[in-house]
């Protein structure tokens, strides 16, 4: 039996700046997806898919060698016949025998969390195709690429996207009063095209001047390790610059504008996590809102 295993993410810093060559900081979660292939004796590759919970959300059975189309009209079942079509073609003995398997692969959190359920498929894909995963994300999801680097690694990164290999370097980032910080979901998933659409349409030597900017927020984010009120400052002026950058108001303004400490958005705006400083007292008034997914950053981060 093979098996492979991805951390999930979270981006602290640079969203959206990222996709162009932004430095941004990002950090692999404790919780992940496991992909476990055991070979039968078959021409099929047999796909399961399970929750956390243990639960199988999704099942199929695929002939092999694979072929480059398929007759279905589910989505689910398309888009894995289309990672497994890629992964072939960046390694063409990647199930081009008849030699079969049973794969399952295991989400270690709920889906809806927007840790990484696709980055994770993908980077043990990748692994297990023995192939680039920046080039499998690439021909099928598209994106940054910093899920990818989270992924396979066990410390927190900053990642700076370019045209053949990013940029990917381990950093220390334990701060002091990591006590205070916790990510609370929204319960929502975020349609970020139009905030992505606002940032394509700026000017090139406008975006190249907030590639700076945020290159820099994220430098000082790393250096504020031993001042809440110093991280407090720049991620309040990190939403504050992006919020006009994209045209959007920050989550703050949106849903805790009377919160008294300080909250950011995490990846596509208004979605998934959002970061918040404060103590476990301090989170009373996030259920009082109703959300109650709230898990202090020393449980989720690596």
């Amino acid at each position: 039996m093979l098996s492979f295993y991805s951390h999930g993410k979270l981006l602290i810093t640079g969203e959206y700046l990222v996709l162009d060559s932004a430095m941004a900081l990002a950090v692999p979660t404790k919780l992940g997806q496991s992909l476990r292939i055991t070979p039968l004796d078959s021409s099929t590759l047999v796909w399961k898919s399970e929750l956390h919970d243990g639960t199988l959300w999704f099942e199929t059975e695929i002939s092999l060698p694979i072929k480059h189309d398929i007759a279905s009209d589910d989505p689910v079942i398309h888009k894995l016949y289309e990672i497994l079509v890629a992964a072939q073609s960046l390694n063409p003995d990647f199930l081009n025998t008849d030699q079969g398997h049973e794969v399952i692969s295991t989400l270690e959190f709920p889906r809806n969390w927007g840790l990484g359920s696709s980055s994770t498929l993908i980077a043990n894909i990748a692994q297990w195709a023995a192939i680039n995963p920046y080039k499998l994300l690439e021909k099928t999801f598209g994106g940054s690429g910093y899920d990818i680097a989270c992924a396979t690694t066990k410390t927190p990164i900053t990642y700076i996207r370019q045209t053949t290999t990013p940029i990917v370097n381990s950093v220390v980032f334990n701060p002091v009063f990591k006590e205070n910080l916790f990510f609370i979901h929204l319960n929502r998933k975020q349609n970020s095209r139009d905030s992505i659409s606002h940032y394509r349409n700026l000017e090139t030597l406008e975006r190249d001047i907030h590639i700076k900017t945020f290159t820099a927020f994220t430098k000082e984010i790393i250096a504020s390790q031993d001042s809440l009120s110093k991280f407090e400052y720049l991620i309040t002026e990190h939403e504050s610059q992006l919020s006009k950058i994209i045209q959007t108001p920050t989550i703050k303004k949106q849903l805790f504008h009377d919160y008294s400490k300080v909250i950011k958005s995490l990846g596509g705006w208004g979605g998934d996590f959002v970061l918040a400083t404060g103590t476990t007292k301090d989170m009373i008034y996030f259920k009082e809102k109703g959300y109650h997914t709230i898990i202090p950053y020393i449980d989720m981060v690596l």
